[in-house]
């Protein structure tokens, strides 16, 4: 559905509506093919069982808009989004989000940085353990990460119309620190989860 989405240039694509309920059951993630989506616009997932999004959803340039209400699985997604430079609208179901205002779930604990890379195979990781299971480049410099180390952070920014926790893939300290501050009323620095202390939750 991607092939034929980026050859017919379409600017909504829907794949969901497509697949069968437990079709939809089995889709925890996107491919890397999305990269090709480069004339999409608005990108719907709504309701889908979506657990993680690739990074290289940073390369669809066109996209404006990005709907993955009642995805309450999808509790985060990857820095490589603010590449999506016309992203300007999305309605994505808050309380599913590590750190969010309401609640203030807790973040996962990140794995400790890594100066080499050498001894672990990036195309193939546990994402129970790393977050995802590819990471090709830096999310900040896109520099491959094998020419480097492997630093893993957090850190919440406002994409488009919410406020977005986002897994950093950096390849140094100074990729690390490269990121904005975090939001208003979240997390203000990068950080590897656990036991970080966040802002009250608006119920508290």
């Amino acid at each position: 559905m991607i092939d034929e989405a980026a050859e017919d240039g379409r600017e909504e694509f829907r794949p969901l509506v497509e697949l069968s309920t437990e079709e939809r059951r089995q889709v925890i993630t996107l491919p890397p093919s999305i990269a090709k989506l480069t004339a999409v616009k608005h990108f719907v997932l709504y309701g889908s069982n979506l657990v993680r999004i690739p990074p290289e959803i940073g390369a669809m340039t066109s996209l404006e808009e990005l709907t993955p209400y009642t995805s309450y699985r999808l509790h985060w997604f990857p820095y490589e989004i603010t590449r999506c430079s016309q992203l300007v609208r999305s309605t994505v179901s808050t309380r599913a989000l590590f750190g969010n205002y309401k609640l203030r779930p807790p973040f996962p604990r990140l794995q400790p940085p890594r100066v080499a890379v050498a001894d672990l195979d990036l195309s193939a990781l546990d994402a129970r353990r790393w977050g995802t299971t590819v990471i090709r480049g830096c999310s900040v410099c896109d520099r491959p990460i094998e020419q480097g180390g492997l630093h893993q952070v957090w850190i919440s920014l406002r994409v488009a119309t919410d406020v977005l926790p986002l897994l950093v893939n950096a390849c140094s300290a100074a990729c690390v620190s490269a990121p904005p501050s975090g939001a208003e009323g979240y997390v203000q620095l990068p950080h590897t989860g656990g036991r970080v202390e966040q802002p009250p939750s608006d119920w508290d």
